[in-house]
């Protein structure tokens, strides 16, 4: 008797163990270093340690129900919910040497990026910078941060060295398969006459799809389903039936149930819509619980359940960060909207929050979930990237009825983290960015809660475009070169600062962002944009800049009874969904003389420019006509001197005009500068280096 009762005690505290640390097991590889042994000033060697975290998460538990299909999961015999996610994990190798400050980077489509965002000069492609191997000017290292990357989005393939996360497939309750109606938008920008059939804009490679039910497309359903293929070339413009004897699921060579065949081709421009039945669907929400857990393991246990040590400093003096950009930044947010920094045991799983270009919230915690998916104005359109709430602040949305906030689980449960929210002038014009800053109509300024600040990156890009730009048409998917604007000098300053009031409760800078008092954040037709010609400057033909006076407007969708709208989740049932007529408020910056953003962070090169940098541009007319160009803003320098501008026409001043002399351009740059650092929007070193590249260079001829 007495042995039963000590068997059932010890099981009853593995299970409550198990239960705090939700990451019960770590497999991890022996230290190597890092970067190839270098020396960083500051901090010294750093170590490399990669592996895997065992997760498990109790269906029943609170925080853990808001789970889509949490229930339908298959179970351990402990009644818990397995993961296993990647991990890598880049540390100083003197632990005495860490700044105490655990950041985690949130992988993009499996793809690491922090070490590109935050240190200066990282040449390494997509698939090298996975591999962690150029730490550029090593500026993180120097601070003495340590990185964690983990996986967390179920349908990321492996390839390119990406971050993996595996999760289970929902059955239900009989163990039967699910199977249910999938809408998936598949465009192509080349031609083929294949495709995956989740492949999107985003999703096309390096993302699973969910397979199709029945590869006969011919034959209907016992409930009389069939599926679909449109066409449209617009996402306003009505779909055209494709006949289904026209495609087939398949290759095109031979039978596959994740792709689709169309023989007469798949075209650029196009937006095909499949509607079909697919099955098993994958409990992808757990990719919050994993990030929330491993935050929680890793800054405050000891050791997994078997005995491995905890492989960072860790303890009551580290704090811990997340950070990601773009769907990164939109898992961070989303899963602060679902309550997900409440770690197991109690407590916040993150002090420190920093979403980056991430507005919006991410569709995961749905059936069906396409993760990849975003919120375009060309592509994506429908996607439930974009449900209200839109803002941190509570607010009353008169479209839908809610009040709500982003902050409301985490509010009242005090578990939120401090956060600096970072965008740019591209999420405010494509990404309905300026929400977060307004009421849902766009009638009047909203702030920040205390905890919260937010920065805009004025005149700036997604992603700044790399250099050289190219010196001739096609300019990418764009008519306008794309904006080359770093985003690195005011993101290192950001987190410099956030650090300090996360880990030293040194007060923040307030937020920089465009408001509607000052007239800096205002309704599109109101932009008072130059007209900008036609040109040849530099031998690079680039044609007029056509503001169409558009952003990506936001209607409230019906997605069926299923489908809760208040916290992206749940199931679709109205496919496609139902747009209703009503829009909200999104505005967008307003724009100098030059047509550079007049609100938000002023980077050097655009308080000092050599041309209008945009947060938009449009796509070729090959593409998408008018439209939009997805996640690209646009570049076009001034005429290098004032009879070759008058010439063309065109409004802007000249280089010469603006800065007569090599020493009048480094006044202005020493003066934007002083400027900056003086806000704590860019590091005194930082300042430093740009002033020494312009004494050296001169008047930039190249952006």
């Amino acid at each position: 008797m007495f042995k039963t009762l000590l068997r059932a005690t010890c099981a009853l505290g593995l299970l409550i163990g198990a239960a705090e640390a939700r990451i019960t097991r770590l497999e991890l590889s022996a230290p190597e270093p890092a970067f190839g042994g270098k020396v960083f000033a500051g901090a010294g060697k750093f170590e490399r340690v990669r592996g895997k975290a065992y997760g498990e998460v109790d269906p029943k538990a609170p925080g853990n129900a808001i789970i889509q299909d949490i229930g339908l999961a298959p179970k351990n015999a402990r009644g818990m919910v397995e993961y296993v996610s990647d991990i890598d994990i880049i540390r100083p190798a003197d632990p005495a040497r860490s700044n105490n400050v655990l950041l985690f980077n949130v992988v993009n489509r499996g793809n690491k990026g922090a070490i590109g965002l935050f240190n200066a000069d990282v040449k390494a492609n997509v698939a090298d910078q996975n591999t962690a191997s150029d730490p550029g000017d090593g500026w993180l290292q120097q601070q003495g941060y340590t990185l964690v990357w983990f996986g967390w989005q179920g349908d990321v393939l492996a390839g390119n060295n990406r971050q993996l996360f595996d999760v289970p497939v929902a059955r239900n309750k009989d163990g039967s398969g699910i199977t249910g109606i999938v809408r998936s938008e598949i465009v192509v920008q080349a031609p083929t006459r294949t495709s995956a059939v989740g492949g999107g804009w985003f999703t096309e490679g390096g993302h699973d799809s969910y397979a199709t039910a029945s590869v006969d497309n011919a034959a209907k359903f016992a409930d009389g389903f069939l599926p679909t293929l449109t066409v449209r070339v617009r996402e306003s413009a009505p779909g055209v039936v494709i006949a289904n004897s026209d495609w087939r699921f398949g290759d095109c060579d031979k039978p596959d149930d994740k792709k689709i065949c169309l023989p007469a081709g798949f075209k650029p421009g196009h937006l095909y819509e499949l509607i079909y039945r697919a099955k098993d669907p994958k409990v992808m929400g757990l990719g919050f619980a994993a990030g929330r857990d491993l935050g929680a393991f890793l800054k405050g246990r000891d050791k997994d359940d078997a005995g491995t040590p905890n492989p960072v400093v860790h303890g009551p003096a580290v704090k811990a960060i997340i950070t990601g950009s773009s769907q990164s930044g939109r898992y961070i947010r989303t899963m602060l909207h679902l309550g997900f920094n409440r770690a197991e045991a109690g407590g916040r799983a993150f002090d420190g929050a920093m979403p980056h270009i991430g507005g919006g919230l991410i569709a995961m915690n749905i059936r069906w979930a396409m993760v990849g998916r975003a919120w375009g104005s060309a592509v994506d359109h429908r996607y439930p990237a974009y449900d209200f709430p839109f803002s941190y602040a509570r607010q009353a949305d008169p479209l839908t009825g809610r009040t709500q906030g982003v902050l409301d689980r985490c509010s009242a449960d005090n578990t939120c983290p401090k956060i600096f929210h970072a965008a740019t002038a591209l999420e405010i014009w494509e990404g309905r960015q300026g929400l977060g800053f307004t009421d849902p109509m766009g009638t009047r300024d909203v702030a920040d809660p205390a905890n919260v600040r937010s920065f805009i990156m004025a005149s700036t890009q997604h992603g700044p475009a790399a250099l050289p730009l190219p010196a001739k048409a096609p300019f990418g998917v764009c008519t306008q070169q794309g904006n080359p604007t770093p985003h690195v000098w005011t993101m290192r300053a950001l987190l410099h600062n956030f650090t300090q009031w996360v880990r030293d409760d040194r007060a923040p800078p307030a937020g920089i962002v465009p408001r509607i008092a000052d007239a800096t954040l205002v309704a599109p037709d109101q932009v008072r944009f130059p007209e900008v010609p036609a040109t040849n400057y530099g031998g690079t033909e680039r044609p007029a800049m056509r503001m169409l006076m558009r952003n990506n407007a936001l209607h409230v969708y019906d997605r069926g009874p299923q489908y809760n709208a208040a916290d992206s989740s749940g199931i679709e049932t109205i496919i496609p969904p139902r747009e209703r007529p009503a829009s909200y408020g999104v505005l967008v910056p307003q724009v100098d003389v030059d047509g550079n953003d007049i609100g938000g962070v002023r980077p050097v090169n655009v308080q000092v420019p050599i041309g209008t940098y945009t947060g938009w541009n449009l796509h070729r007319d090959d593409l998408f006509t008018d439209a939009p160009c997805t996640l690209t803003g646009s570049f076009v320098p001034f005429a290098a001197t004032k009879a070759e501008r008058e010439a063309a026409g065109d409004p802007r001043l000249s280089l010469e005009e603006r800065f007569p002399s090599k020493a009048a351009y480094v006044k202005a740059v020493r003066e934007a500068t002083d400027r900056l650092i003086t806000a704590r929007m860019l590091l005194p070193d930082d300042g430093f280096r740009l002033i020494t590249e312009a004494e050296a260079g001169g008047i930039r001829s190249a952006p």
